[in-house]
């Protein structure tokens, strides 16, 4: 890749002057900042996808000094790391990759490129020239987990993820302890599909739950989102969305959700690589998180039709959310606050 471009990214030569000694990047009249934004799936897809999307996007329409080419649907790792490798070699300054598939490719081509900035989406490595943006799911989750336990009629609840790991396993487990909390002997059925894409084996375990007697479940996102929530219209039965509001996909069975907002991280990662900041970071600090308290996760409205929430039970939820935004509640693998309830759960796995 030719060498470091001298961009100005509305930053005054007298500034530039005493970032000496910094990788900043700033830039002239005649260029822009070339970034490349990688999904693995649709950028439509209602789902995890589209909300990275949408943010960079709204980004990037404030700015006139960015170029933004979208590529979708490279999903393996066999084709994302020639992928990242591509527009590195193409001269691309910012490179974001979106999912935990992308960790290692991306450590991988950023020792082989470090004047290129790598960006992952809840990606669990980083180093000098790659850092990580994420989700406190296990936040989310719990929110969730309380309005599940709170809206079912039958003592069982489900959630449904496609590869364990990273946010989904925090996301999981925040869900089991918000419905604990309401519910202590709650029953709660738990599916991995083992992929993301997998939307067939996340439908037909959602009919599975919902035959076995669960009338709420909620998804952990992606292709797999979207077979849940057919199941959902399918049984007629309530789901909780996940990433974006999918209420649109069944006005009847969609009872709320968790929305991604990724418009502050992305703000503060540009930011951070314009001025040089990005480099110094290390370990924690290069991982830029959405959060209910500071309203990068926010709760779907309730679209409770089948009318088995009281007002009692919103005042619960609402109760929940503001403890949430002030980190009053201790979630797993948190110890900041009080504690939360970890009993027994019903667990299986689908291959």
């Amino acid at each position: 890749m030719k060498a470091k471009k001298v961009m100005a990214m509305c930053l005054v030569s007298t500034m530039l002057a005493g970032m000496v000694g910094e990788t900043a990047i700033s830039v002239s009249a005649d260029d822009k900042l070339k970034v490349a934004l990688v999904l693995p799936g649709k950028k439509d897809d209602v789902s995890f996808n589209q909300s990275i999307y949408e943010g960079v996007e709204n980004f990037v329409a404030n700015r006139k000094d960015i170029d933004l080419q979208v590529v979708e649907n490279v999903y393996e790792v066999s084709d994302i790391t020639p992928t990242l490798t591509e527009f590195a070699d193409s001269g691309y300054d910012v490179v974001i990759g979106h999912g935990y598939q992308f960790t290692d490719p991306m450590i991988e081509v950023g020792a082989k490129y470090p004047d290129v900035n790598f960006l992952g989406g809840c990606t669990v490595k980083q180093s000098e020239n790659v850092g990580s943006y994420d989700v406190h799911l296990e936040a989310g989750g719990y929110l969730m987990g309380v309005v599940a336990a709170l809206a079912t009629e039958t003592n069982k609840i489900g959630v449904i993820g496609g590869g364990q790991g990273s946010e989904i396993t925090r996301g999981h487990e925040g869900f089991k302890a918000g419905a604990k909390s309401v519910n202590p002997t709650i029953e709660i059925q738990e599916v991995f599909t083992g992929d993301w894409n997998d939307t067939s084996g996340a439908y037909e375990a959602a009919i599975s739950m919902y035959d076995s007697g669960v009338d709420c479940i909620w998804h952990s996102g992606d292709g797999i989102g979207l077979g849940v929530v057919q199941a959902a219209a399918k049984k007629d039965k309530y789901v909780l969305g996940n990433v974006e509001d999918q209420t649109s996909l069944a006005p009847k069975q969609v009872l709320s959700g968790i929305q991604y907002r990724w418009d502050k991280p992305i703000e503060q990662m540009f930011k951070d690589i314009q001025d040089g900041s990005f480099r110094k970071k290390t370990g924690a600090d290069k991982v830029y998180w959405i959060t209910v308290s500071n309203s990068g996760l926010e709760m779907v409205p309730l679209n409770d039709t089948k009318g088995t929430i009281s007002d009692e039970d919103k005042q619960v939820i609402d109760d929940t959310l503001k403890k949430l935004q002030n980190n009053e509640i201790t979630l797993p693998g948190d110890t900041s606050s009080s504690t939360v309830d970890s009993a027994e759960v019903t667990e299986s796995s689908a291959s």
